[in-house]
């Protein structure tokens, strides 16, 4: 018996990953697959006229089981890896890319979508059925639908070989990241780390069975390392090994994949009838266009490029006054900044953390949400955890009706990817006028707890714990009939607005107030350090406006060419953050050959959406702020109007339900000290 193929007698239908094996992957995708082809065909092969009900609505219900047993599968994939299960995705993956271009390109199946696209009364249906109507005819054109012959043959290949580059730029760069490991013998290396970050590096050697100390190119480890480690030396090692990972001309190098990559996106786009990928990528989205989106990035870099470079040159001047008698270098910006900013504000991450005890800050998120929405969340240890060290909550509506379970899984591992994101194992949608709730899950990698010390964030982490919950938000209070319309499943530049708005709460000193407790004594966190905490939140903020619009530009670069590249990676990236560039080049370092969010992630061509987003979270916390930043009223239109609502509507239409216009590029640059 396949576990993955029968009905999981587990609490609330949760994926039972103590029972399933690594063999079950292969034959349970691929009878699932079967399955769904099967449902395709009934559709197709129905001999009424097609209308909604009959070809959207049934299409729209096909393959509950392939998703479920793919969201788990991937899911393992990014967040609990191992050799067996990247053989399975190597092989999966063409599987999966060649049914849903069976589906794409089915010319009967797409002659009735056509059909019903035409002749449908759109009075007739619900606002979220014409939105369905409208995406799932445009999702067909951008994906092939219209191609014949030969050309449809060649979209397969493109289709199947970029799922596999995708796949193997990722794998690459977990095993770079997994590969360097900074062996520091001598105490006098450690002079400057903090006392929880030095017992953090003898827990790692360890684990690996030496002597000393050990730091590794995951954050939670590298990040420390860099603002406080006075070895300039060791410093420059770590950087060096970080920012050339998949440059390194070895098995794992990713610069012929981006090539590849890019090559292949723009052939594609080529097939379907746009000049470049972000032309067909921006045919879904907001900004609706390059030339949109090129200006907005230029707006933006015109704002903040003066502030930008007078933040580094302020850092520059500082680390010249305090003894650095070289050229400020990129290995030596975060240690240099870290101390001006404790001289400046009187404040560094060693005051805050003891404060941000993972608990509490955890305490503090859910009740941010309690206290918005009166929802509830209970910790149950009875539902099925894919590590022991996952954490499961029910999530409970003002009635105690389950709305939600929520999994957080909080530490680094080596099978696991570096960064922070939030996923599903099972999205909402209605079935037989059953609401079937959603299976969320947030995954990050904070700072583990050592012998002696709780995990205990810093200040970034905790806006990061408070973003990653707000794209959760999205997805537990999703309240609409249609999967593909649940939660996140919105235009890639609005989707980061429910978490972004999440994180101007990290700046409030009322929550704050909640929140901060200090691990050891149970002090509530004083009010001038809150206002040390605030007054500091624009502190290099041009510079880092600069350098998260370097990436943005950098991805429009790729992404807005029009012929096949087969040149140099890393000169490409110079020339395309060239005006973004605040820092002497240093040879080997390459941001594309581990820029996961363009080459193994949903953000080609879209990057540019966190910046749009931002925009669009400062102007909705605007909102908040006029009548009360926990006031019940405007927190419920948001989640009403956009919460519930996932991709039934326009973002733009429910952008302005909630605020009663559009919004304004003014709040964010006062916000961010640059208006």
């Amino acid at each position: 018996m396949n576990i993955l193929l029968q009905p999981y007698n587990t609490p609330h239908q949760t994926p039972p990953f103590y029972q399933i094996k690594e063999k079950d992957y292969l034959p349970a995708f691929r009878e699932a697959i079967a399955s769904a082809q099967s449902e395709v065909d009934t559709i197709v092969n129905n001999e009424k006229r097609p209308d909604f009900n009959n070809t959207l609505d049934a299409l729209e219900k096909i393959g509950k089981r392939l998703n479920v047993i793919s969201n788990i599968f991937f899911n393992l994939h990014h967040a609990n890896t191992n050799e067996n299960i990247q053989a399975i995705a190597r092989e999966v993956s063409p599987l999966i890319t060649e049914f849903s271009n069976d589906i794409r390109l089915n010319e009967q199946l797409f002659a009735r979508i056509k059909e019903v696209h035409k002749t449908a009364d759109r009075k007739g249906l619900r606002d979220d059925q014409v939105q369905l109507l409208e995406d799932t005819y445009k999702d067909f054109v951008l994906n092939g639908a219209l191609l014949t012959g030969d050309k449809k043959e060649r979209y397969r290949e493109i289709t199947t070989e970029l799922a596999q580059l995708s796949l193997q730029f990722g794998e690459n760069i977990l095993a770079e990241t997994n590969d360097f490991k900074l062996h520091i013998i001598q105490k006098n290396d450690l002079n400057g780390l903090p006392d929880g970050v030095i017992e953090a590096a003898a827990a790692l050697a360890k684990s690996e069975e030496k002597e000393g100390w050990m730091f590794s190119l995951h954050f939670p480890s590298y990040m420390p390392f860099m603002m406080y480690a006075d070895n300039r030396e060791l410093r420059e090692k770590l950087f060096r090994a970080y920012s050339r990972r998949g440059n390194q001309n070895n098995k794992n190098d990713n610069k012929e994949i981006i090539k590849k990559m890019v090559s292949l996106r723009i052939e594609k786009a080529n097939l379907l009838g746009f000049k470049t990928h972000a032309d067909l990528v921006l045919e879904k989205s907001m900004a609706s266009s390059t030339e949109r989106v090129t200006a907005f990035l230029q707006e933006l870099l015109d704002a903040s490029l003066s502030f930008g470079k007078k933040d580094v040159a302020e850092v520059s001047e500082y680390a010249s006054h305090t003894g650095l008698n070289d050229t400020l270098q990129r290995w030596d910006f975060t240690y240099y900044s870290e101390k001006l900013k404790t001289e400046k504000f009187g404040l560094n991450d060693e005051m805050i953390q003891p404060y941000f005890k993972l608990e509490n800050i955890e305490r503090g998120v859910l009740g941010l949400a309690e206290r918005l929405y009166g929802i509830r969340f209970n910790e149950v240890n009875t539902i099925p955890k894919y590590h022991d060290e996952i954490k499961t909550f029910e999530v409970l509506d003002e009635k105690g009706k389950l709305l939600s379970i929520l999994y957080i899984d909080y530490f680094p591992r080596p099978s696991k990817q570096g960064g922070a994101w939030m996923t599903s194992f099972r999205d909402q949608y209605i079935s037989n006028n059953e609401d079937i709730r959603p299976h969320i899950s947030l995954v990050t990698n904070f700072t583990r707890p050592t012998e002696t010390m709780p995990s205990l964030l810093n200040f970034r982490e905790v806006e990061t714990f408070l973003h990653e919950f707000g794209h959760g938000l999205h997805g537990m209070l999703s309240r609409v009939y249609y999967e593909s319309q649940s939660g996140t499943n919105v235009y890639r530049d609005f989707v980061e607005l429910p978490s972004q708005i999440m994180e101007n709460w990290a700046s409030e000193k009322e929550w704050l107030k909640q929140v901060g407790v200090h691990y050891k004594t149970g002090e509530t966190i004083p009010d001038d350090l809150i206002e040390k905490i605030i007054d500091s939140t624009i502190f290099q903020s041009g510079y880092q406006t600069v350098r998260q619009l370097s990436f943005g530009l950098n991805d429009m670069a790729w992404h807005t060419l029009t012929t096949p590249f087969d040149g140099d990676v890393v000169e490409f990236e110079k020339e395309a953050i060239k005006s973004t560039e605040l820092f002497p080049p240093i040879d080997g370092s390459c941001v594309n050959t581990a820029f996961s969010h363009i080459f193994d992630g949903g953000y080609s061509a879209g990057y540019y959406g966190y910046k749009w987003a931002e925009v669009l979270d400062a102007d909705a916390f605007e909102a908040f702020k006029e009548k009360g930043i926990f006031n019940k009223e405007v927190a419920n239109s948001f989640r009403t109007n956009i919460l519930e609502k996932g991709g039934t509507k326009h973002p733009m239409e429910l952008y302005k339900a909630f605020r009663g216009k559009e919004p304004s590029v003014e709040p964010l640059l006062k916000r961010s000290g640059l208006s």
